[in-house]
């Protein structure tokens, strides 16, 4: 039933759309909207604090299916449902997921993630936005990058130092909202792809918060933000399984129409291989992306089988891509056909939410523990 009503909803309101939203570098507000009452933008949020109650297995599908409509819209759902509320869920007070998940998980309100700095991306311990004590308050200085859905998000989960002597575990989160005294954004990025999601700089001068926006305790901060990029690396899989999807349907979808020698591509072997190999590679994909989902539900340990998900998704999300292009020829380069969108939408996937490289690393780290 989830399947169906996201593959409905993708269908009919966010693939007519997406190039445009593409083109015009547009924010889909109104498609975003009519995710809150469709439970899409707190899936696996408990129902106390406006979620739908279900588990991360429906979420990674839900993903998928409006990724595989709009790889913009799907990860605005994607960091509101795993980035900014996971770590809510599993760090906040009750008073706290009473204003800040509530309204965020009903999807009233859009929730951002804010770790990433100018100088500091795969090396998150290296934060130098700071919070210093004063009085009752913390006082945040610095500026965060690559923050998605930052020019409309209502909240923002920060990190910052409070103890640069300890490192890692001087590092802390706050709960911060838009409108707050020295809080502001920089303009929004001229991105590649994924255009349809808003990504900006957020900046804090001398901003102003209560003692109580702390979230968890102070040093906790490096773990919680680990913890929430495990399972974000869920929903990362499922998008690029949803751009990966699109991409074997138009291509296949294009092989019976478009004719050559007399014939459709299809009958060719060389399409049919080319198609093969998407199929293959996205089947693999989705299984990885389930496993980890599975675990996750389950209450065991799952860093290491959500990297591997993310991994061979997102890169099987850009070789299909890749590979529609290819049998669609000249047609795949224009903006006529989607494909073209496909390939720069996928390109992400192999960075945010931790690089290629840093899943490879996290996978290798646990298999050599295992074998310790």
């Amino acid at each position: 039933m989830l399947r169906e009503m996201c593959r409905s909803f993708a269908d009919t309101e966010l693939a007519p759309n997406a190039g445009k939203w593409d083109q015009e570098h547009t924010f889909p507000a109104e498609a975003v909207k009519a995710m809150g009452p469709m439970g899409l933008m707190g899936v696996s949020q408990p129902t106390e604090y406006g979620g739908s109650g279900m588990d991360v297995m429906s979420y990674a599908i839900a993903i998928e299916e409006i990724s595989r409509g709009c790889a913009g819209t799907g990860v605005i759902m994607s960091a509101n449902n795993s980035l900014y509320c996971d770590p809510l869920r599993m760090f906040g007070t009750p008073e706290q997921n009473e204003e800040w998940l509530t309204p965020f998980a009903s999807g009233e309100k859009l929730g951002c993630f804010a770790l990433s700095e100018p100088s500091t991306g795969s090396d998150a311990g290296a934060q130098t936005t700071v919070a210093t004590v004063d009085g009752d308050h913390y006082v945040l200085n610095g500026t965060k990058n690559w923050i998605t859905n930052g020019p409309q998000a209502d909240g923002a989960v920060v990190f910052a130092m409070t103890d640069k002597t300890k490192k890692n575990k001087g590092i802390s989160a706050f709960l911060v909202a838009k409108g707050t005294p020295g809080f502001s954004t920089g303009k929004p990025e001229d991105k590649l792809g994924i255009r349809a999601s808003g990504t900006c700089s957020l900046i804090f001068e001398n901003c102003r918060i209560p003692k109580s926006s702390l979230l968890g305790k102070e040093g906790e901060g490096f773990k919680i933000a680990m913890k929430t990029l495990d399972g974000g690396r869920i929903g990362i899989g499922a998008q690029a399984l949803g751009i990966a999807q699109a991409s074997l349907d138009a291509a296949a979808g294009y092989a019976h129409e478009r004719k050559a020698f007399g014939a459709p591509i299809a009958k060719l072997q060389a399409i049919q291989f080319k198609l093969a190999d998407m199929a293959t590679k996205i089947e693999a994909s989705r299984l990885l992306v389930w496993r980890a989902a599975q675990l996750k539900d389950a209450g065991e340990p799952y860093s290491k089988e959500a990297a591997m998900a993310k991994l061979h998704a997102s890169e099987a999300a850009t070789f299909c891509a890749h590979q529609a292009i290819q049998i669609f020829g000249g047609y795949g380069y224009v903006t006529d056909y989607p494909v073209e969108r496909y390939y720069r939408d996928a390109r992400i996937t192999e960075i945010y939410e931790g690089t290629s490289e840093v899943q490879r690393l996290v996978i290798a780290g646990a298999i050599l523990g295992e074998y310790k």
